[in-house]
């Protein structure tokens, strides 16, 4: 595109999770050299990757959720999805075990739904058409005005498209909690309205209304699979980059940005691939140079960090040159960590489904655990995914692929004592609950938790997804994606708008790259 601005610049993009990718799609497609730098040996950030004996495990993301987005995003290539990779449609689309016994399916049929509504309470079946009606409408008004719409300052909101839909907007500032009582009374019927808030990094008493939108993705729109799990999704963005003239390097750890008045060196540790060769200098790329430490200095015009916001701001910057201080940054409201188990079972797992939850009757002190008095928590809610129920290629024959994720509050002390102790815990509650057994059949496991997330992700504090949906941390209350102190310098991925989840962040990387784009004209 030699008419773009962008043609003839070149791009370095800090990390290669969802927001990554995508942002360096669109820019290439601006005309922009881009090259992606991951920090570990596989693309995908939190969408990584486990492969041991004959298992494969989604590391990260583990939902498929709002199709639209994602075929939105491939139409702005002139693609599908479907170039890419093949979507099963789940049936249930999750299984629910409450705690005292009970069993729930959600299921594609919003008719049988109802139905199950209406067992629990009188009259719910009908409130249920009533709040996805809404819900439906909420999501409307939400991705067309707030979401695909970057509105990043206050006068970006002095917009008559906005004050038309501000009547919805102030009804929903509430808690999520009290919008969905207002409409179901059965705990049970409550907690399966919310239990998407988990994907949101929130619990019901610290997330606004708005997004009770979640419940039209959930219901209506409905859960897939990507053969191969979500790193077909990551396959395919990062062969859509390269068919856009992006470069990729791993093992390409960014430990300094430093801001040149024509632009910007990223410099790179050592490289730790033992078959990765650092290359003299008047051959490392974009112009760059060997430093001192044996590691490498590349130059770009500008820079774009997928990284971990605060990581960027704190570790990468110098003090003079950070938008927001160490008190920002302790101020926040964090989404929860997590315990997770990567398990290789012999045998199957029956009853559980690819999506299950196990739910207390009463979570609030789970969530309270999480938020307010940070410790682990002793009557977990949890997840259960068993991709093998759907992808034979993910485990061996006659075995199955599992793993559990326990949300937990960031910056919790983990250590070996600790989590042997939690394993026990989870798994005597996944046999209580479910009735699967699984301590004489797991032939392989991994865990991953605060620590992990941490250093592999240079995670604040461990959180596993970024900063929480709390009402003041939602739209033009997040970080700017645009550096206030360094020209040049952008950001995107979860925490910046529209916020967390694998379509948000595809959505970032359009309003990062249009950023781009504004600011060079």
């Amino acid at each position: 595109m030699q008419d773009s601005p962008l043609a003839g610049r070149s791009v370095g993009v800090v990390g290669s999770g969802f927001g990554g990718l995508s942002t360096a799609c669109y820019l290439a497609d601006a005309g922009a050299d881009v090259t992606v730098l991951e920090k570990n040996e596989q693309l995908g950030g939190r969408a990584s990757r486990l492969e041991a004996d004959g298992f494969r495990f989604d590391m990260g993301p583990s939902w498929y959720l709002m199709p639209d987005v994602f075929e939105r995003f491939f139409a702005h290539f002139g693609k599908e999805p479907s170039d890419y990779y093949t979507l099963s449609r789940l049936d249930p689309h999750y299984r629910i075990f409450f705690k005292d016994g009970d069993r729930v399916d959600i299921v594609p049929e919003v008719e049988e739904n109802v139905a199950t509504f209406e067992a629990y309470e009188e009259g719910a079946g009908e409130k249920l058409r009533e709040y996805l009606d809404t819900s439906e409408t909420h999501y409307d008004v939400a991705m067309n005005q707030f979401v695909y719409e970057d509105r990043p300052r206050l006068r970006d909101w002095v917009d008559l498209d906005v004050m038309k839909a501000a009547p919805i907007g102030l009804k929903l500032v509430g808690k999520m909690d009290d919008y969905v009582s207002g409409y179901f009374e059965n705990p049970k019927l409550q907690q399966i309205m919310q239990y998407t808030l988990v994907f949101l990094g929130g619990s019901p008493k610290n997330t606004p209304a708005l997004y009770n939108m979640m419940s039209h993705v959930d219901f209506n729109m409905g859960v897939y699979y990507p053969d191969g799990g979500i790193g077909a999704v990551v396959d395919a963005l990062v062969e859509l980059g390269e068919e856009l003239g992006v470069s990729y390097r791993t093992n390409a750890e960014v430990t300094e940005i430093i801001s040149r008045k024509d632009g910007f060196e990223l410099e790179l540790a050592p490289a730790v691939d033992p078959e990765y060769e650092t290359p003299e200098a008047a051959t490392v790329p974009d112009g760059g140079a060997t430093t001192a430490q044996g590691g490498e200095r590349l130059a770009f015009d500008y820079v774009v960090s997928d990284a971990d916001y605060a990581h960027t701001e704190q570790e990468l910057l110098p003090e003079h040159l950070r938008t927001y201080d160490a008190d920002y940054w302790e101020s926040r409201t964090y989404a929860p960590s997590a315990f997770l188990m990567y398990m290789g079972v012999e045998g199957d797992v029956d009853p559980l489904a690819h999506h299950t939850l196990v739910l207390p009757t009463d979570w609030d002190p789970h969530f309270e655990q999480i938020f307010d008095d940070p410790e682990w928590p002793e009557d977990p809610a949890y997840y259960l995914c068993v991709p093998s129920e759907t992808d034979d290629t993910v485990a061996p024959e006659g075995h199955s692929n599992l793993f559990a994720l326990v949300p937990i509050a960031p910056g919790l002390e983990d250590s070996e004592a600790t989590r042997q102790r939690y394993r026990e815990l989870v798994l005597d509650d996944i046999a209580e609950n479910t009735g699967v057994e699984l301590r004489d059949r797991i032939l392989f496991e991994e865990q991953f938790t605060v620590s992990e997330f941490a250093e592999r992700y240079n995670s604040m504090a461990g959180t596993a997804l970024g900063m929480a949906h709390t009402l003041r941390q939602t739209a033009l209350f997040r970080p700017d994606r645009r550096s206030k102190k360094v020209p040049g310098l952008y950001f995107t991925g979860s925490y910046t708008t529209p916020g967390i989840g694998v379509p948000m962040c595809l959505i970032s990387g359009q309003h990062t790259a249009d950023a781009v784009l504004e600011d060079v004209r």
